[in-house]
């Protein structure tokens, strides 16, 4: 009895421990089963914490609608972070790569740790993939200069997005909004970066409002 019981508390550490990796605890670099783009709607980043934060990314005048925020290693059902229990500082080279991804060094910077390290990457490599990521995307023309604040149903967006990008499906993409904006369209890749790939998890976290705010940049 006193050995069954030892062999069930195992089993329930063992399951708790998985678990909690299936969330985003911990991980194996380089272990994982796809990755996902990220791409933040500045505007609405910047109208909430970016302006309280005083950053750079949101200083009037720069125009930006859609930046990177990060490049995340996904399991099929959950995700893991901050991987690497001695993690490698980006060097110098590191963040020039990363300045011409992401809109601040102060994010590149916690990318790097939270989602960088189970990469299985070195922090310049994994800029670069999030670079190589980017560069495979094509934002919708209605995106690129959005001169006015204006109202879209977040399955248009996501058609638009599948329109502008051969090879991409609404299985492969969802798209975020919280407080009745647009946050983020994130999209899925192979591991390899060579393609889109299915994400049925992400896909279902698509945004369900009817329609949502689409500020315009400032």
């Amino acid at each position: 009895m006193v050995r069954a019981r030892g062999a069930l508390a195992a089993c329930l550490v063992a399951l708790a421990t998985t678990g909690a990796a299936a969330q985003g605890s911990g991980g194996a670099p380089g272990d994982f089963d796809f990755y996902v783009l990220a791409l933040s709607w500045s505007p609405s980043y910047c109208e909430s914490a970016g302006d309280r934060r005083d950053e750079g990314q949101c200083r009037p005048g720069r125009g930006l609608g859609f930046v990177v925020h990060g490049l995340w290693p996904q399991y099929r059902r959950g995700f893991p972070s901050n991987c690497s229990a001695v993690e490698r500082a980006p060097t110098r080279q590191a963040m020039e790569v990363a300045g011409a991804v992401f809109p601040s060094e102060g994010l590149a910077r916690y990318q790097w740790r939270k989602h960088g390290t189970c990469s299985g990457l070195d922090p310049t490599s994994y800029f670069r993939a999030a670079q190589e990521a980017r560069e495979a995307v094509t934002i919708p023309e209605t995106f690129r200069n959005p001169v006015a604040d204006r109202r879209e149903a977040p399955i248009e967006i996501a058609r638009q997005f599948v329109l502008a990008n051969r090879g991409l499906r609404p299985d492969m993409m969802s798209v975020a909004c919280t407080r009745g904006h647009l946050q983020e369209v994130r999209i899925c890749f192979a591991k390899d970066l060579r393609g889109f790939t299915p994400c049925p998890e992400l896909a279902r976290q698509n945004c369900r409002a009817g329609e949502i705010a689409v500020d315009a940049a400032r």
